[in-house]
């Protein structure tokens, strides 16, 4: 049983900047792939970051060059650090955990097994 917490959600202005943590209990943290998604209301959830088991990292177009997702295996913690931030960032964003050995993608939601809470992040003009 893996339990994955958000913190650092908040309100801020477009062209600030969030750091939004996700702590993990239980299970092999350095065997997960970690992953971000956001849903806005009346969205389907969407794909943000993703960081691997070698730390490798891939990012949504939408992000690419804004956002960066890193890992801290010794502290069971993945970060996303949110810089220029934009009005259409505002979601409720997700960390979930991959344990499972192979993916077709991980791009998707039901690639993973395990989900946090959400943490809101408000973006305002």
């Amino acid at each position: 049983q893996v339990q994955l917490v958000e913190s650092g959600g908040g309100l801020v202005q477009a062209g600030g900047s969030l750091r939004l943590s996700c702590a993990a209990s239980g299970g092999t943290f350095s065997m997960y792939v970690m992953g971000w998604f956001r849903q806005a209301p009346g969205k389907e959830r969407e794909f943000v970051a993703a960081i691997y088991r070698s730390s490798g990292t891939d990012y949504a177009d939408s992000v690419k060059g804004r956002f960066s997702i890193s890992r801290d295996n010794a502290k069971n913690t993945v970060y996303l650090q949110m810089n220029s931030l934009k009005p259409e960032d505002t979601a409720v964003y997700y960390c979930a955990a991959g344990a499972r050995a192979y993916s077709a993608s991980w791009y998707t939601s039901n690639a993973y097994d395990y989900w946090g809470q959400g943490t809101q992040v408000t973006v305002s003009s």
